[in-house]
């Protein structure tokens, strides 16, 4: 492998492509769920009508926080889970045309289960 393609726990592989986000400290790289396009009632809803969609599976987990200590305190959620996450929290990033959303680890409200 050349220098530049190596794997990690957090790498993906996408289309061919080496596709690596890895995150730092305690924060998360999650990709959002699809928000509804039918509301309740039946009606269909334009993109423009849409809610942030605050639902999300994690893609990779960073190490944790570190402490004064000096011990790293491991984070709660693992690569897989659907997190509920708040409306306006973590940045939103773009790659290969796939978009994901930065989070730390206190932006993070639930774990759906069962889901």
């Amino acid at each position: 492998m050349s220098n530049n393609q190596y794997k990690t726990p957090n790498t993906k592989w996408k289309k061919g492509s080496l596709f690596m986000l890895k995150p730092l400290g305690d924060r998360i790289i999650a990709k959002a769920l699809a928000a509804e396009q039918v509301t309740a009632g039946g009606i269909v809803l334009p993109d423009s009508a849409k809610e942030k969609p605050q639902e999300a599976e994690v893609i990779a987990v960073g190490p944790g926080t570190q402490l004064e200590s000096g011990k790293i305190a491991p984070i709660d959620v693992k690569v897989g889970d659907k997190v509920i996450y708040g409306k306006y929290s973590g940045t939103e990033v773009k790659v290969d045309g796939e978009e994901y959303v930065i989070l730390r680890q206190e932006d993070i409200l639930a774990i759906l289960e069962g889901k």
